[in-house]
């Protein structure tokens, strides 16, 4: 026969004190391992939205990043002749040749100099990017020392705002347009004309090649014809896996100090809790030995304690989780380790990190009853109501 669910909520209700002292103590641990998530979740949101499963991206063998690769005018040439790409309208390929360059801002606030892309994109490459419109001012002019930018270098930037000048590469650029890319990666970068930005940083090649293919199902056939042309030392990524990569260094940093904080913290919330249960068990032995007579078996008794450190810990966690969805108006501005330029980012609570933070809630909770339980469980009928 089970003790009743009611019994348990009474007793943590009786001991209310010690119950929010204890719940505090986990929700604590709760909050720091939620927002560990939450960032780690907002990151990779923010990388891997900015690709399309249509596009692909090319670059240089053997380079991880646009900022490392050079592909010269001839090969991007051969591969826009490949047939698995989609043709526009006009009958013309629907491929960028772009450019990605880094320009040093400084920092709203601060005033601390940080690394921004700046992107330079033929005609179609806005056209390639679906997620973005221009909010603001107009697009810049092909062939015009004009550029726009995304909404979070507007934000966080000094000079970045449409109507002002930026000097860089020896020209004086001006912004014409600010864009809202989605909260995506495009939104921490300066745009302009992919052919005035190699003139002004004195290159001779382009960064990547951005194809949108004829259909998602005959990207294995493009790749294949890359990887067999000798004359193509490059290769193929879907833009969508090719973000993704780009922010799988920084994720695996986050979520390593995050989660290894999250655990050294935790083992005090159980310790906490086996004290609260050690504590319980110790004032209500006389219940407890009263149980045992009603003929409440041992495993009942081992349950009822178990349950109630759990939903202990079940508090604890959705106050916890609770407070950690408030960080989701919070942006976050850093490095991006693959390319060195900033990038701007959001907490983002997803169905994954609620449920994974309450599990890990739960967990705590088991490990810092079960000790207490067993003792409770262990006790016999006569000790426990002799010591009452």
């Amino acid at each position: 026969m089970p003790v009743p669910l009611s019994y348990v909520a009474r007793n943590l209700w009786v001991r209310r004190l010690t119950t929010v002292l204890t719940a505090g103590g986990m929700a604590l641990v709760v909050f720091v391992f939620s927002a560990v998530l939450m960032l780690d979740a907002g990151l990779k949101s923010t990388m891997v939205s900015s690709g399309s499963d249509s596009n692909v991206v090319v670059i240089r063998k053997g380079a991880d990043t646009e900022v490392q690769s050079g592909i010269e005018r001839d090969t991007a040439a051969v591969v826009e002749t490949l047939p698995q790409i989609a043709l526009g309208p006009d009958g013309g390929t629907l491929s960028s040749r772009e450019v990605v360059v880094l320009d040093s801002l400084s920092k709203r606030g601060s005033g601390q100099r940080t690394n921004v892309p700046v992107r330079g994109l033929s005609p179609l490459g806005v056209q390639l990017r679906s997620q973005v419109r221009v909010v603001e001012g107009r697009m810049f002019r092909p062939g015009a020392s004009e550029v726009i930018v995304g909404n979070s270098v507007a934000h966080d930037f000094n000079g970045a705002a449409v109507g002002q000048t930026l000097h860089f590469a020896q020209r004086e650029w001006l912004i014409v347009g600010r864009f809202d890319a989605q909260r995506t990666a495009f939104d921490s970068e300066i745009w302009g004309d992919c052919e005035q930005l190699l003139q002004a940083f004195r290159r001779a090649v382009y960064s990547s090649l951005i194809v949108r293919l004829a259909s998602p199902a005959r990207f294995e056939a493009l790749r294949a014809a890359i990887d067999a042309d000798p004359r193509l030392q490059l290769q193929a990524r879907p833009e969508r896996r090719y973000y993704e990569d780009q922010s799988r260094q920084m994720s695996d940093f986050i979520r390593i100090l995050g989660l290894t904080l999250s655990i050294i913290f935790s083992l005090g919330a159980m310790i906490g809790a086996a004290i609260t249960m050690y504590a319980s068990v110790a004032t209500r032995t006389g219940e407890i030995g009263t149980l045992r007579a009603l003929g409440f078996a041992r495993r009942s008794i081992l349950a009822a304690f178990l349950l109630e450190s759990m939903l202990l810990a079940l508090v604890g966690g959705v106050a916890g989780l609770a407070g950690a969805s408030m960080l989701q108006s919070v942006r976050i501005s850093t490095t991006n380790f693959q390319t060195f330029s900033e990038l701007a980012f959001s907490f983002e609570l997803t169905p994954g990190v609620v449920l994974r933070s309450i599990v890990f809630a739960l967990v705590m909770g088991l490990a810092g009853g079960v000790l207490p339980a067993a003792k409770a469980a262990r006790m016999r009928i006569v000790d426990a109501l002799r010591a009452s």
